[in-house]
């Protein structure tokens, strides 16, 4: 029986704690395991594996203090990998992200099986079953309450997760669109309608977002330095904030009503008999989309904006 490697956390610099032990995580085949030692529970790296890995791991303690922890990281056996693409994306449609973003074809090429895909274009089959399995795994969570968090962290929240997330996704949705609306348009009219609708939903975001980080977020920020007692920043005097907000929240109406639009004529993007896979997947990119956008605004419109606004008017009430 061969014997398990275990890692001596506590003489790893600290830094170099985590790479080290994430860098042997991945490096592990399907089906092995390691041990670490470390003289506190390590159960923060539990969930730091969790969210940047996913649910391809088990965590055993095999002691728990009070002075040695030790812990088994085995990393379990994924059938996945023995499956063609085409049927990895007819189980869960969201992996054609991932399938596009490592150039593979997830159409004419489908029938392929993972293994053999990396095989052919030098591919870390490790790396890309992890990130299968983050798209797997991804869920909102219901548990995050973003009302008591600092509205400087939340504008960074933001920005880091739904501004990254329409930035990658416009450009790619219009081309789409306009891509299926070229080849579909002449026999379902609708999809040039929505072309045309999301090309305004383009428009309107990007300008969205660069205000928001050029402008309102760094106010916002700067509110709750002067909160904090940062005397180097000058104190607010009048509103500055009520007027772009004010702004910012026609925009969500006018990408909401976009989506409203784009839904009534597709009939709640119910895909034609014809539809081929950029079509499907066009449809499959806008509900996400405005799934994300309903977030967007919910942060903003419920949790931020007042938040901000009721924060100045106390500044500027200290002031008189």
């Amino acid at each position: 029986m061969n014997s398990i490697e275990t890692i001596d956390v506590t003489v790893i610099e600290p830094k170099l704690k985590h790479p080290t032990i994430f860098t042997k995580f991945d490096n592990l085949k399907q089906g092995e395991a390691f041990i670490i030692y470390n003289d506190h529970d390590p159960k923060p790296l539990y969930y730091q594996i969790l969210g940047e890995r996913g649910e391809i791991f088990t965590w055993e303690y095999l002691q728990q203090g009070p002075e040695i922890w030790k812990v088994k990281i085995f990393k379990k056996i994924n059938l996945i990998s023995e499956l063609s693409i085409g049927e990895i994306v007819a189980k869960d449609i969201r992996k054609i992200d991932v399938f596009r973003k490592y150039g593979i074809d997830f159409c004419c090429g489908g029938e392929k099986t993972l293994t053999k895909v990396c095989e052919e274009n030098g591919l870390s089959q490790t790396q890309l079953e992890i990130e299968l399995s983050k798209v797997e795994n991804t869920i909102v969570s219901a548990n995050i309450d973003y009302n008591n968090w600092e509205i400087d962290f939340l504008a960074d929240y933001i920005i880091n997760i739904h501004h990254k997330y329409v930035k990658a996704n416009l450009d790619l949705i219009n081309e789409l669109a306009l891509k299926v609306a070229n080849v579909h348009g002449d026999l379902h009219p609708e999809i040039i309608k929505i072309s045309e609708i999301f090309s305004n939903v383009n428009n309107v975001f990007t300008k969205h977002l660069y205000n928001e980080e050029k402008s309102v977020f760094p106010y916002i920020k700067k509110l709750v330095a002067i909160k904090n007692g940062n005397q180097e920043i000058a104190k607010i005097k009048t509103s500055e904030i009520a007027s772009p907000i004010e702004s910012l929240k026609k925009e969500h109406d006018e990408a909401g009503d976009d989506f409203k639009e784009m839904r009534r004529i597709s009939k709640n993007f119910l895909l034609p008999t014809d539809a081929c896979n950029s079509y499907t997947y066009l449809y499959k990119k806008l509900e996400e989309f405005e799934e994300k956008l309903h977030e967007h605004v919910h942060l903003e419109n419920n949790i931020l904006f007042p938040k901000a606004i009721h924060l100045e008017n106390e500044l500027i009430s200290k002031q008189l």
